[in-house]
C-alpha cells in the first residue's frame, strides 16, 4: 500500500517577534489585535511551549489546492 497522506492534519507555530511585524505589514494591520482570535486552551495550541496571551499563531493547512496560512491572536 502507498503512503496515505492526512489532509486534515493542520499545523500550529508560535511566530516571532520579527514574524509578527512582518504579518501585519503585509496585511495592512495596525495591531494584533485586528487578526482573528484563537483561545488559549485550543487543543491546537497543546504541543507549543510557553503560549500567552496576544502571541500570533500560524496554523497552516495542506490541501490538493497547496498549503494555506491563516494567522490567529492568543486570547483568554
Amino acid at each position: 500500500m502507498g503512503q496515505q497522506i492526512n489532509f486534515l492534519k493542520v499545523n500550529h507555530r508560535k511566530l516571532s517577534d520579527d514574524e509578527i511585524v512582518a504579518v501585519l505589514t503585509k496585511y495592512s494591520l495596525s495591531g494584533v489585535l485586528k487578526l482573528p482570535r484563537i483561545k488559549i486552551k485550543d487543543k491546537g495550541l497543546v504541543n507549543i511551549e510557553s503560549i500567552s496571551l496576544g502571541d500570533v499563531i500560524e496554523i497552516s493547512r495542506s490541501s490538493f489546492a497547496g498549503r494555506s496560512k491563516y494567522y490567529r491572536v492568543v486570547v483568554e
